[in-house]
């Protein structure tokens, strides 16, 4: 029970969050959520080298959006887990 483990850690547990946050959870698996987080800041990608057109920066900013389009779900789907412990 979240409000139990909230409320022994000292944090005055509010049931609206608490019920926010497990219907964003509903259809995550949380397995694969920390698996993810956890290889994220591996996957950072490597500078770029100054010999890249602007057409080619143009090219990769977009494939990036396209990434953090495609990353919003699970972000969203997250999102109440991170309010519980920000």
């Amino acid at each position: 029970n979240v409000k139990k483990v909230l409320t022994a850690a000292g944090v005055d547990a509010d049931d609206a969050r608490i019920k926010a946050l497990t219907a964003s959870l509903d259809g995550v698996d949380i397995e694969e959520a920390i698996k993810n987080a956890a290889a994220a800041p591996a996957a950072a990608a490597p500078a770029a080298s100054g010999e890249s057109s602007s057409e080619e920066k143009k090219e990769e900013k977009d494939e990036e959006e396209e990434e953090e389009e495609e990353d919003v779900s699970e972000e969203e789907a997250a999102e109440g887990l991170g309010a519980l412990f920000g």
